[in-house]
């Protein structure tokens, strides 16, 4: 699934410009052709003032069709639809469908440019963008182009409707790894604008999503949900599960797990000593017929210390 359309078609992404941003990215555009037309034009003249008249006037026309004709052209396909003026108002050529120009876009635009523009000072390009409904001028029809605003001011976030209150919580055991964000952005886009559309496409829209979903899923909406509500239940289940990942924290009255101690952080196990010991003498018990042993006392020698 690449997008969602509404029921008249219209891609919700893509704005269109009108024509006061247009008309002054073509001045702009004109003012910097014009200028380096002159100049071109003015040094053309004093270099071919030698020339007969006839030679002077294929370098005019050669000059003419190469600057105010060919460079547009050039600077629009080399771009991808952002010439100097339309970068200075935000503004790009597309395709109808939304992807970037080619040359034979650019050609066809600038050859029509030439009449519509140049030759009636831009009224008929004018009328045109003013009675188009997406304002193109007659080589956007014929080359089949769009100019759209690149620069949109950031839009304000729509919040996702509320399931109904019976629907809360009914979708807790339903495995939602499988659905793609694609098909995520689908469903908000069609919640937030559900009541934009009609009530028979977005009935239709509303049960090809959930069929979608479904299919990711495995499991059908209970019965009797209509497809709106079983959208936007699954989506606020979704939401809640997301809100409780980000926020969630250890549950009250628990402790975390200690945390491993690093190897290299652990207390060194005693390592053994291989020294060698003295060898231990037994102890002998003193027996009966063997007498403890006495104090000796130090032998005479005839000497008295003096008194």
């Amino acid at each position: 699934m690449s997008g969602v359309v509404t029921g008249d078609a219209v891609v919700l992404g893509l704005q269109a410009a009108r024509l006061p941003s247009r008309a002054l990215a073509i001045f702009i555009d004109l003012v910097v052709v014009w200028v380096a037309y002159l100049l071109i034009s003015v040094g053309l003249a004093v270099a071919t003032s030698s020339l007969d008249d006839a030679a002077q006037m294929a370098m005019s026309i050669a000059s003419f069709l190469l600057v105010l004709v060919g460079v547009p052209i050039a600077v629009e396909t080399l771009s991808h639809g952002r010439s100097l003026g339309k970068l200075a108002c935000g503004l790009r050529v597309v395709r109808d469908d939304g992807g970037p120009i080619r040359f034979r876009h650019a050609l066809v635009r600038g050859a029509m440019g030439v009449v519509e523009i140049l030759m009636t000072f831009g009224v008929v390009a004018c009328i045109a963008s003013l009675v188009s409904e997406r304002g193109r001028r007659i080589g956007d029809v014929f080359a089949g182009t769009l100019v759209v605003r690149e620069r949109v001011p950031a839009a304000r976030a729509v919040p996702v409707p509320p399931p109904p209150p019976w629907l809360v919580g009914r979708f807790t055991q339903l495995d939602l790894s499988a659905v793609p964000d694609e098909l995520w952005l689908a469903i908000r886009q069609y919640l937030t604008r559900a009541r934009q559309l009609d009530a028979q496409v977005g009935r239709a829209l509303a049960e090809r999503l959930a069929n979608d979903l479904v299919a990711r899923t495995g499991t059908p909406p209970p019965p009797g949900v209509p497809a709106e509500a079983y959208l936007a239940g699954v989506v606020a289940e979704r939401q809640a599960r997301d809100a409780r990942r980000v926020f969630s924290g250890p549950a009250p009255g628990t402790t975390a797990p200690a945390a491993p101690t690093p190897v290299s952080a652990q207390t060194p196990a005693p390592v053994p000593s291989y020294a060698p010991q003295p060898p231990s003498v037994p102890a002998v018990a003193p027996t009966a017929s063997t007498p403890p042993a006495t104090p000796q006392s130090p032998p005479a020698t005839g000497f008295a210390p003096p008194a």
